[in-house]
């Protein structure tokens, strides 16, 4: 992997441009952090199938197409047109629309359960989208979301050693942006996210009116290491994991 720090950075462009890449890539199966565990460590803060589900930003679906298999009613949305014609070639039946996460073409209090899995990173306006997830979330509904971690996002590793160590070159404090140039097993494919510290995620949903009650810092378990350099990651979490409540209004 090849990280390169951005001055600026157009998300809804560069996901686009990338989308071809990104869904061969997401669709090698066992390839990456998804397959290995990520999928299941967020899964475990997802509550049980409800009324309806949406996914926030789904990519080619694979997160769709599991929730729906383990028995969700599914939504999902993205504002790649490639990835959106991806999502529904792999299931004609799921629900998929085209569209800015923040502004969703969905009534107040659609959905009580949305999910916002490793996306929340790649929007432009992070507060519109929080604000727009918890509009369309019914009264004790969760936003479920996972983002890399910003630690993870700030700064690097000086080394493959497993005692490594970790450097921030610049701050973690100022939100910026960055691309992450990925080659594994004959697949390529590049990442562009913005840096936000957590309590830039943190403000966002609270500032939506919901109220935080998970967080976890996921870190790579013993069974999904692949190369010595992996060990790295039990060190420094890789990713962040939230859910967030809606609460009811008592008049």
């Amino acid at each position: 992997m090849r990280r390169t720090r951005l001055e600026a950075a157009d998300l809804r462009a560069a996901w686009e441009e990338h989308a071809a890449e990104w869904i061969a890539w997401a669709r090698k199966r066992d390839h990456d952090s998804y397959w290995r565990f990520h999928r299941d460590q967020f899964l475990d803060i997802v509550r049980p199938p409800g009324r309806r589900t949406l996914d926030l930003g789904c990519g080619e679906g694979r997160l769709s197409r599991d929730l729906k298999a383990r028995g969700h009613e599914m939504v999902a949305v993205d504002l790649s047109p490639t990835m959106v014609a991806a999502t529904r070639d792999a299931d004609p039946q799921l629900e998929v629309h085209l569209a800015d996460a923040a502004e969703l073409p969905f009534e107040d209090g659609a959905f009580d359960c949305v999910v916002a899995f490793m996306s929340l990173q790649d929007v432009d306006d992070l507060e519109s989208a929080v604000r727009e997830a918890a509009r369309v979330l019914e009264a004790c509904g969760h936003l479920c979301l996972a983002v890399v971690h910003p630690i993870n996002s700030a700064g690097a590793f000086d080394g493959d050693e497993a005692g490594s160590p970790f450097t921030i070159e610049g701050s973690y404090l100022d939100r910026s942006f960055y691309s992450d140039d990925i080659a594994r097993d004959g697949l390529e494919t590049t990442f562009v996210s913005a840096h936000r510290p957590l309590e830039a995620y943190a403000e966002a949903l609270t500032g939506s009116g919901l109220h935080i009650d998970r967080l976890r810092e996921s870190t790579l378990p013993d069974e999904a290491f692949t190369r010595e350099r992996s060990h790295r990651w039990q060190r420094i979490p890789l990713f962040l994991h939230l859910r967030a409540l809606k609460p009811e209004v008592h008049r």
